[in-house]
């Protein structure tokens, strides 16, 4: 295997301007959608960026479950290591690779703990194994065993035989984002990449910058 000569050219029409929306939000959707419509696996997964106390970064898959004009959102162990960082620096990068379009989107601002009414009408529409499994994980802790998670995952099921509340240590992040960068693969890696900026009065709306490649 010869890393240095693995490369796949790119040859997908460009992006422009004149061709994204006027805000970032709108823009994902419409990346979104064509990245569910390419029957990409799993397009809402992204990377999660965190730093810790020492200032080691770290990331990680997870899934996006919401988006508006206020955010990206996901759902996690509030006792993970992920949530540790963010408590402890509530700032976050997310990146959604879109690889067979050749696009990326990279977004960076402050993270924010969502309330416990968003946290709880996710949780109402996760399975009921997903539901039992958040409670049986000590996310980020040193597992002895896999069976002594599953003991502990027949434990929780015999204790909630009908509806699962929502573990106290669970719930939802927003991303609020800072930057919200669309990348578009282009020839001989001059690529695209567009970055909406927020202004620093947010009823100023958004910059719209090229940064070369």
């Amino acid at each position: 295997m010869d890393l240095a000569k693995m490369r796949l050219e790119y040859e997908t029409a460009g992006l422009a301007e004149a061709d994204v929306a006027g805000d970032p939000f709108q823009q994902f959707e419409v990346w979104l959608a064509a990245a569910v419509a390419a029957e990409i696996h799993e397009p809402n997964a992204m990377v999660v960026s965190t730093v810790d106390g020492q200032g080691r970064p770290w990331s990680r898959y997870v899934l996006l479950k919401g988006v508006d004009s206020r955010g990206f959102d996901f759902f996690t162990n509030y006792e993970s290591n992920k949530s540790s960082h963010l408590a402890d620096r509530p700032q976050g990068a997310i990146t959604f690779g879109w690889l067979e379009l050749h696009r990326q989107v990279n977004i960076a601002g402050p993270v924010e703990r969502l309330d416990d009414a968003e946290s709880d009408r996710y949780w109402a529409v996760r399975t009921r194994g997903s539901q039992l499994g958040g409670w049986a994980s000590a996310q980020s802790s040193v597992l002895p065993s896999r069976d002594q998670l599953m003991a502990r995952y027949d434990e929780i099921d015999k204790r909630f035989p009908n509806e699962v509340p929502r573990p106290p240590h669970w719930g939802g992040w927003r991303v609020v984002p800072h930057t919200v960068e669309f990348w578009q693969g282009r020839p001989n890696r001059l690529h695209d990449r567009l970055r909406y900026l927020r202004s620093e009065s947010h009823d100023q709306g958004w910059e719209l910058l090229r940064l070369s490649p």
